[in-house]
């Protein structure tokens, strides 16, 4: 049924919070294609059910994201780039899609969810490796092509436990909106998924009869606190070395290990 909330448990959490944050801070992306491959290896030393551990790391990430997304997009609304009317252009449907991704996701094998999360990290390492940027091609579609974005958007983000920035920016920069605003702009979506995405796994977890102690529904609340405390910490100490280090050549080290999580995500979802 899963270990107590030991003192090792907590440190590892704290580090965990701490590295993901860090990057997040320094690269610009969101903490749950990190933070779902390593607490679900963690979860799993701590003997916690398998049918359960990637949906509560993929619910607890998002979770994460309510209190992250919240200082960063203060951050940027400070420096006037996020474009509000996007944001509630695209918020309606990121809420449904996120609302009906966990649902999809609760219904999932997990090893099914396991080979999703690894397809949809190794292309997402592959595109910060080439670091292609979409050309300026076409302006923001009307009302219902933003429902259907949005909608998009929350339901891969639901599926991942990220922020939706690999997903929302690439669109924004293709339809003409500068990259400054579209990443201050996906900060600011980043609100909504997890708030919708972290609702659904609660209802769609509340009725399993056989979850460990200190969950709600898919939520592991000693993890939500532990890890969120730590990565709003460290998250402003990697903005500061965003300016001080080549943020190029880090984001090929970041890529690299994007594989090699991935991998070990394919490994799980094969039962190797």
């Amino acid at each position: 049924m899963g270990a107590g909330l030991s003192g090792l448990l907590v440190a590892e959490l704290l580090v965990i919070g701490s590295f993901t944050g860090f990057l997040a801070g320094l690269l610009g992306v969101g903490g749950g294609m990190l933070l779902v491959p390593f607490m679900t290896f963690l979860l799993t030393q701590k003997g916690f059910p398998p049918e359960h551990l990637i949906k509560m790391a993929v619910a607890t990430s998002l979770a994460t994201i309510c209190f992250t997304s919240l200082s960063s997009v203060r951050a940027h609304h400070a420096r006037a780039a996020v474009r509000w009317e996007i944001v509630r252009l695209l918020a309606p449907g990121i809420v449904v899609g996120s609302l009906l991704g966990a649902q999809l996701a609760s219904r999932m094998p997990a090893r099914g969810l396991a080979i999703f999360f690894a397809a949809f990290v190794g292309v997402s390492a592959t595109q910060m490796l080439l670091d292609k940027k979409p050309k300026p091609s076409r302006q923001l579609p009307g009302t219902a092509g933003m429902l259907g974005v949005g909608g998009a958007i929350g339901l891969l983000s639901a599926l991942v436990g990220a922020g939706g920035a690999f997903l929302s920016v690439p669109f924004m920069v293709a339809c003409n909106v500068s990259i400054r605003h579209a990443v201050g702009t996906s900060a600011a979506l980043g609100f909504p998924i997890a708030l919708a995405g972290t609702a659904g796994y609660v209802v769609a977890g509340a009725a399993l009869p056989d979850m460990p102690a200190g969950t709600l529904g898919y939520l592991y609340l000693p993890a939500l606190l532990t890890v969120s405390a730590a990565s709003v910490a460290t998250a402003p100490l990697g903005a500061w070395a965003a300016h001080r280090l080549n943020v190029k050549q880090l984001k090929r080290v970041f890529a690299g290990l994007l594989y090699v999580l991935a991998a070990y995500m394919l490994s799980r979802g094969l039962g190797h």
